[in-house]
């Protein structure tokens, strides 16, 4: 094996992307630049967003959901009452308490303005923040580390799953951490005679050893954050298994490792084509974990929640009509989720056009009338501090703004 594909593999089983012909960006006079913190929560597959977060005042989305529109509020398994006119979905019920703490907002009708119903090309597209563009060689979570002040560390980002995302390619250096208990377990690189052996080899290399050193540090920097959530764990029941589990961890080392100031999920199982269910059923047993890991993270971050911002988002939304399988087609407008202690919350937000046939999109569908490009820029901006022209780096050819005021701060 050559040493380029020694390290290429490294990389890549390290979950490490280490910039190539950059210089770190110098520290600036913030005194702590990571200190206010993002998680994204991507839905791959679209998640229903009319059922998540359902119109359940407006007469027309129950006769177009015989059998799956959500039971009003006070039924068996009916909606949870968020304002008199939307519900949320009874399996969500663990986010109700940062919606009543106005810590819990959503953006509905919101999404790609692209056309496409191709699951691939929608979440490249929200993935980049460039819609319609596949040529896009970034996505704009690597652009906005590249964009913030202070030092860019290799653990400034941090992906939770097997891979590194689209979302976090390009040349800002982040790491990826497996899900579930595997994340904390060593790897061979831990054992002192491989690790001692390979550090003779690459540590001191000219070309590559920055390279080397890096991916070196970065694990231990993170072993090290979650061995100590282990070690606390022992002694109490564990939590349940998926995403749960996953974001307790992640809180955990976000805690621990002040460098961490971005993260990302992905999680899938969305695509509820047939028997979707209503109050209970498939969706509802997607839901009810999300929901849960949601409320942990919340929970587990402690103080820090309230320098948090956390944005679940899906590649598009699905047909307002149930099909005859008792599920629902890929759709267009979808509900964006926004939790944090700065969030200005306890609202559902957006250019609401109701579900009749005239103000669908194409007649099937939610309109998108909230650009995802938006809701995400106004965090940003508001949250991150960034500049109008960091804006412009971040999200090229971003919709002018619409008012949207997401954050208190």
């Amino acid at each position: 094996m050559q040493r380029r594909d020694f390290l290429n593999a490294f990389a890549a089983g390290a979950g490490l992307m280490i910039p190539l012909g950059r210089e770190a960006w110098a520290a600036t006079s913030v005194q702590r630049p990571t200190d206010r913190k993002l998680i994204v929560v991507m839905l791959r597959g679209a998640v229903d967003g009319l059922n998540v977060v359902a119109p359940i005042g407006d007469e027309n989305y129950t006769q177009l959901r015989p059998s799956i529109a959500l039971a009003a509020p006070g039924k068996d398994n009916g909606a949870l009452d968020l304002d008199g006119y939307f519900g949320l979905h009874p399996a969500l019920a663990p986010l109700m308490p940062l919606w009543r703490e106005k810590k819990l907002a959503f953006v509905h009708a919101s999404g790609s303005p692209d056309t496409t119903r191709s699951h691939f090309d929608a979440q490249d597209y929200m993935e980049s923040a460039t819609p319609g563009v596949k040529s896009t060689p970034d996505g704009w979570m690597n652009r906005l580390i590249a964009t913030l002040p202070g030092t860019s560390t290799p653990t400034r980002a941090v992906s939770v799953g097997p891979t590194m995302p689209r979302i976090l390619s390009g040349q800002a250096a982040a790491i990826n951490i497996a899900n579930g208990s595997a994340a904390g377990k060593p790897g061979v690189l831990d054992r002192p005679q491989l690790a001692t052996a390979f550090d003779q080899l690459y540590m001191g290399h000219e070309r590559f050893g920055k390279v080397y050193q890096d991916g070196r540090e970065a694990h231990k920097e993170v072993m090290a954050a979650t061995m100590a959530e282990s070690m606390a764990a022992d002694g109490g029941a564990p939590l349940p298994n998926g995403f749960p589990d996953d974001a307790a961890r992640l809180a955990v080392l976000m805690r621990n490792d002040p460098n961490v100031q971005m993260a990302f999920f992905a999680l899938g199982g969305w695509d509820t084509h047939a028997s979707q269910g209503a109050g209970t059923g498939q969706l509802a047993n997607r839901l009810a974990p999300l929901g849960q890991g949601l409320a942990v993270l919340a929970q587990k971050l402690g103080p820090m929640f309230e320098d948090t911002t956390i944005v679940v988002m899906s590649e598009f939304g699905r047909t307002a009509r149930e099909n005859g399988n008792g599920g629902t087609d890929h759709g267009h407008g979808n509900v964006m989720w926004v939790l944090g202690g700065g969030v200005a919350g306890g609202k559902v937000l957006g250019d609401w056009q109701g579900v009749g046939n005239g103000q669908l999109n194409e007649g099937r569908d939610l309109p998108v009338t909230t650009d995802f490009r938006t809701v995400l820029a106004n965090i940003a901006e508001r949250h991150l501090r960034l500049s109008d022209t960091q804006l412009a780096q971040v999200f090229p050819r971003m919709p002018s703004s619409s008012g949207l005021r997401l954050l208190r701060a």
